[in-house]
């Protein structure tokens, strides 16, 4: 039995604009950070300066012996005002693709990774069909100005991430003053705030497979072997005696759904951290005394393995792991994390799965969302007092997995 990889193997790194780029003013994150009431830790401010360094941030990634990178290009930034593109913003993302290019690094691009243009939210966001037309053309003026350079194209990334937070994290809703002062600054009402991430209604899972779908065909008509999939977030949903029947059920609402959609796309990229048990009456806490991530999320490498089978078997098209990582302050963890992970997606390989890639998420220690720099999931730290970059261990030994082709 052998750990090695296959020879096309595409070994990288993520990461999301607005949790590096810095100063992504246009976005409808940006004013949800600075709301009076706000549910966001802290603002995203410069984070780590991404915009400007990525020249040195790529070589660096090449350095490590990677060959290619899963970035995101910014909605806000490309399109400011409805039907107004940005050139120079195009040309941006060009030379980072180009940059890229000249570093040995294949690029693959996540034209939406959670942040919109304000614009759209005003308008009625993922809640409005009308958003699923829009994103297409926006995919394709972003095809036409990159698609000769570009290896990939995920179009929305964890299509399923506002159901599953509406159904799993947020029942009662995220505070009702924030809604009220983020959707005023927003230029639309509480009753039609639809971000994203908060578009967890039926409807906003249609808007959002509609968006995906037009785009994929927006993407197709400019660059007709350009490959282009979702990714969905994916935990490990196992049932405890008895929760079988909420397991299935929710796993279908959940993942399956999703997974489905994607039948006709060249691949569908897999996001996991972790597992989740379900009993009689839904989701469990984790038990007692198992080891936690800053997160919250049980320490549980072996996942990736568990939900690439299930992509696998209701997808059936080639898979990537698209994000695979750790939040934890400890860097110990981090690579024991990473060696089971790995060992899953070997398993994964040996019993046929086409598994395609592995990226580590993320790069670098970045803005968390909501839960703003605290956690850290990054291989490479960040000084954000001055930006300095510094490779953790966990980040040699990925190297070394990715120079070899092989589990060392």
């Amino acid at each position: 039995m052998t750990n090695e990889f296959p020879a096309d193997f595409l070994w990288g790194t993520a990461t999301a604009a607005h949790q590096v780029e810095g100063n992504n003013t246009n976005s409808d994150f940006w004013v949800a950070e600075h709301v009076p009431d706000t549910v966001f830790a802290e603002p995203s401010g410069d984070a780590i300066d991404h915009y400007h360094r990525y020249p040195q941030d790529i070589a660096l990634l090449a350095d490590l012996g990677f060959n290619s990178y899963r970035f995101s290009v910014e909605w806000a930034r490309v399109e400011p005002e409805d039907g107004r593109f940005s050139t120079a913003t195009l040309d941006h993302y060009r030379r980072m693709c180009e940059t890229c290019r000249e570093n040995g690094l294949k690029p693959i691009v996540t034209y939406h990774h959670f942040t919109s243009p304000r614009w759209l939210i005003s308008q009625g966001g993922w809640e409005n069909m009308a958003t699923a037309q829009k994103f297409a053309r926006y995919a394709g003026k972003v095809t036409q100005h990159l698609g000769d350079l570009i290896e990939t194209v995920c179009t929305i990334n964890e299509v399923n991430i506002p159901r599953m937070a509406a159904l799993l994290w947020m029942a009662g809703g995220p505070a009702e003053t924030f809604i009220e002062n983020a959707a005023q600054a927003l230029h639309t009402t509480p009753q039609q705030f639809a971000p994203f991430m908060f578009a967890g209604t039926a409807q906003g899972r249609d808007v959002i497979l509609a968006a995906h779908h037009q785009a994929r065909a927006a993407i197709k008509a400019e660059r007709p072997s350009l490959p282009v999939g979702l990714t969905i977030a994916m935990s490990d949903m196992q049932a405890m005696p008895g929760g079988e029947a909420v397991r299935d059920q929710m796993r279908h609402e959940l993942q399956d759904v999703f997974l489905e959609a994607a039948r006709q796309d060249d691949f569908v990229g897999v996001q996991t951290y972790t597992r989740e048990r379900y009993g009689p009456d839904g989701a469990l806490e984790p038990e007692e005394g198992v080891e936690l991530t800053q997160m919250q999320y049980e320490f549980w490498p072996q996942a990736i393995g568990a939900t690439l089978r299930r992509a696998h078997e209701v997808a059936s098209v080639p898979l990537m792991v698209t994000e695979n990582g750790i939040g934890t302050a400890d860097d110990g963890r981090r690579l024991a994390y990473y060696q089971g992970a790995l060992q899953s997606v070997v398993e994964c390989l040996k019993d046929g799965l086409d598994v395609r890639g592995y990226f580590a998420w993320s790069a670098f220690d970045n803005f968390e969302w909501m839960l703003g720099y605290e956690p850290t999931f990054g291989i490479i730290a960040v000084d954000r007092a001055t930006q300095q970059r510094s490779v953790k261990p966990s980040a040699r030994w990925l190297s070394q997995v990715a120079q070899a082709n092989r589990l060392v």
